[in-house]
Order: C-alpha cells, then sequence, then structure tokens
C-alpha cells in the first residue's frame, strides 16, 4: 500500500488501488406518476443489474439517476425501451471523470506540500483536512477550539471545531453537519471551506461578528470519516459508514436513516445491502451516537443543518410524513429567504419545501431527529449540481459552491439570532 506525504506527516492511502467503473455509465431516467415508478422500481429493485441509485425515485415527479454497470448497458436499455421510459446519458464515462478527479488530487497535494499551503479550491483527505482544522484552531485560539466528539467503527476520531466568543459558557447554539455520506465530497470541501470563512470574517463582516456575539458555532466537517477515506482508497462512490454487520457479508448502514426519529420507517431498507439500510437499532452506528450524546449533553442547540449533495434542494422537517411540521411556515419562510441569498452571488437556483414531499420519503434522518428532539431550525442543504456530475462535482466549482451556500447558511443563522427560544 503507498502513503503519501502531508506537511511532512502521513496522511493515508494513495487512490491508485480504487475500484475501476470503465466503461459504466449515468442514466437519468424520467418519470411521471405512479405507473412509471411501478414500472422503474422492478428495475431498480433487481439484483441481476447491480444498479447504483444516485437519485431515487418518489411518488413524485422527478428525474432518477442511476449508475449502471458496462455489463448492464444493454439489459437495461432493452428493459428501459420495452416500458417506454424515456432516459439520457448523463454521463457517458464514469472512469474518466474519475481519473481527472484522482490526477487533480494528486497535483494539487505536490503543491501542497511544497508551499505548506492548504488549497480550498481542492478535494483533501481525511488527515488533511483535520490538519487544517489545527490550523484554524492555533491560528485563532481566542475564537476556535477543534475538540474530539467520540470515534468511528475503525476508531478514526471525530472532530469538532467549536467557534465561541464566550468559551466556558453554554449559550445557545448551533450545528453544522457535513459528509455523512460519505461519497458527497463537495459537503466536506464546503464545510472547511466554511470553517476558514467563519474565522477570518469575525470581526469584518457584521453578519457573523453579531451571530458569534450571541450563539456558539459548532462544525463536524466529516461526520462518518471511515466511509471517507474509503471513498479515497477503494471506492469513490461508498456512501454508508463500514460497520459490520452480524449474519451479513454487506458493510455498513446509511448514517442518515440511522437516527431516532420514526426509525426504520418510509424510506429505509432492513436489508443491510441497500444503501439506505437502517442499521439494526437507532443510533447503531457509533458515528451517529457520538454527535446524539454531544448534542443532548450540550442541551442548548438551536440549530441544526446537515450539508449532502446533490441537487440544490433546501429542506426542512419531516422526511418520515407528508405531515406539514408545527413550524413549516416559518421554515419554509426562512428556507426561502436563505435560497434567495444564496441564488445572489451567481444565480444557482434551489428548490425549498419538506424533505419528503421535496425529494422523497426518509425515515431517521438527522435534520428530523433534530427538529424532533426541540432543535426547531433544522435544515437539510443538497448542494451543487443538479446531476450533471452527480457525486463527481469538478474540484473547480468548490469555493463557488462554497461561497454561495455561505450566503444561505448565514441568512439562516442571522434568524436564529434574533429568533431565539
Amino acid at each position: 500500500m503507498k502513503w503519501i506525504l502531508f506537511f511532512g506527516a502521513l496522511i493515508g492511502p494513495s487512490i491508485c488501488g480504487r475500484e475501476k467503473f470503465f466503461g459504466d455509465q449515468v442514466f437519468r431516467i424520467n418519470v411521471r406518476g405512479g405507473d412509471e415508478i411501478s414500472k422503474l422500481s422492478q428495475l431498480l429493485n433487481s439484483d441481476n443489474f447491480k444498479l447504483d441509485v444516485w437519485k431515487s425515485p418518489s411518488t413524485f415527479s422527478h428525474p432518477v439517476d442511476v449508475l449502471v454497470p458496462s455489463v448492464s448497458l444493454q439489459p437495461v436499455k432493452s428493459f428501459l425501451k420495452s416500458q417506454a421510459l424515456q432516459y439520457s446519458v448523463t454521463i457517458e464515462d464514469l472512469q474518466a471523470l474519475l481519473d481527472k478527479e484522482d490526477e487533480e488530487m494528486q497535483h494539487n497535494e505536490g503543491q501542497e506540500r511544497s508551499n505548506n499551503n492548504f488549497n480550498y479550491g481542492a478535494y483533501h483527505s481525511l488527515e488533511a483536512i483535520y490538519h487544517e482544522m489545527d490550523n484554524i484552531a492555533g491560528e485563532f485560539p481566542d475564537l476556535a477550539r477543534r475538540l474530539k466528539i467520540g470515534h468511528s467503527f475503525e476508531n478514526r476520531s471525530l472532530y469538532v471545531l467549536k467557534f465561541s466568543t464566550a468559551e466556558g459558557k453554554r449559550r445557545p447554539a448551533v450545528w453544522l453537519n457535513a459528509g455523512i455520506h460519505s461519497r458527497e465530497w463537495i459537503s466536506q470541501a464546503t464545510a472547511i471551506w466554511t470553517a476558514r470563512k467563519i474565522v477570518s470574517d469575525y470581526g469584518k463582516d457584521p453578519a457573523i461578528t453579531s451571530i458569534l456575539e450571541k450563539m456558539d458555532i459548532f462544525l463536524l466537517p466529516v461526520a462518518n470519516p471511515d466511509g471517507y477515506v474509503y471513498t479515497q482508497t477503494k471506492n469513490r462512490l461508498w456512501r454508508k459508514t463500514r460497520s459490520l454487520n452480524s449474519r451479513s457479508p454487506c458493510i455498513g448502514a446509511d448514517p442518515n436513516r440511522n437516527w431516532n426519529s420514526s426509525f426504520a420507517g418510509a424510506g429505509t431498507s432492513n436489508n443491510p445491502c441497500s444503501e439506505v439500510y437502517h442499521g439494526p437499532h437507532a443510533n447503531s452506528e457509533v458515528e451517529v451516537k457520538s454527535v446524539v450524546d454531544f448534542i443532548q449533553q450540550h442541551g442548548n442547540f438551536k440549530c441544526f443543518i446537515d450539508l449532502h449533495s446533490y441537487s440544490q434542494l433546501l429542506m426542512y422537517p419531516y422526511g418520515y410524513t407528508v405531515n406539514k411540521a408545527p413550524d413549516a411556515e416559518e421554515l419554509d419562510e426562512v428556507a426561502r429567504c436563505a435560497a434567495k441569498a444564496l441564488a445572489s452571488l451567481s444565480g444557482t437556483k434551489y428548490q425549498v419545501g419538506p424533505i419528503c414531499t421535496t425529494v422523497y420519503p426518509a425515515s431517521g434522518s438527522s435534520t428530523d431527529w433534530a427538529y424532533d428532539n426541540g432543535i426547531k431550525y433544522a435544515f437539510t442543504f443538497e448542494l451543487r449540481d443538479t446531476g450533471h456530475y452527480g457525486f463527481l462535482l469538478p474540484a473547480n466549482q468548490i469555493i463557488p459552491t462554497a461561497e454561495e451556500t455561505w450566503l444561505g447558511l448565514k441568512t439562516i443563522m442571522e434568524h436564529v439570532r434574533d429568533h431565539l427560544y
């Protein structure tokens, strides 16, 4: 196994040994209602095709994105044609995109070793992100502190950056979560950029300055470290944790179906091989339990925001039911203001609404758990893009994504600051 040096430190295995996707393609399948969704479900539920669903079907009309292995291309095309399901190919050569991403990462690592400078416009290893968290805390000791809140299944540390101007006091707080689904690299990259933005703008930007005068911010940039490392060493498209499942050879659970909020309900699976396997019980994934325990022990969180990709959505509870959350009207207004602020930078449009009816039913999610546990301002961002690149968003879109997302985050935090309850 090859190792790479970063800032003179051992940071982890290289990306050369990862699973290859030669000839694999991503199909966008258009569905327009119940009958077509039923036909599509036949395809997606078949083990013969070995499909990986990137954007899931729902009871509502929107396209479905599916990774089709090269060996299944012709059978899948034949099925779609026989069922009169329309589709287009959004990614014609998946491996070519992965190769380009790998090349850029290796080039960036070489540059960073030579100039000892973290490039926020690049994707990084877990160790490099942790190193930069240390740098931020070291450069701004009166504002930022790195905390260990637990560990992963494979015993990697879970690190949070705490931003506070009143250390020692348990003030109202905001929780920013990212990287819970490991293949969504833009979320981890946006989170570490956001960490630097907070310390850089404090004292200069009146908004973030006033937010930190009243509240603390906790930022977890890599909520699923085992999965993230696995995406860089074995399978770029890995989503779940890396925990072992008894009586099954399949690894991991979906950490965003593992929270104790309508656990094992709609939009989950009890099959350990499924991408939405909910785990054996709520909080079974130690990464989830670490966050739950920390938030509950703190006891004064007012806002919880989870960063995902992709689809350009800004959503709020509920995911597990079509019923309206008691605070839905206010949450919708806040989300629309945030989406408008986000769009003001470069015109990126976000769809706003409850999780269940905006995308699909999803039980046991972090956002629903936060809301059900008294954290009123609970939101989920699905960052860029809408499917052209999907999970493989090019590195040159990191900073534009982070900059616009910051405007949305800041809008939400300003509202929370002014409406502490």
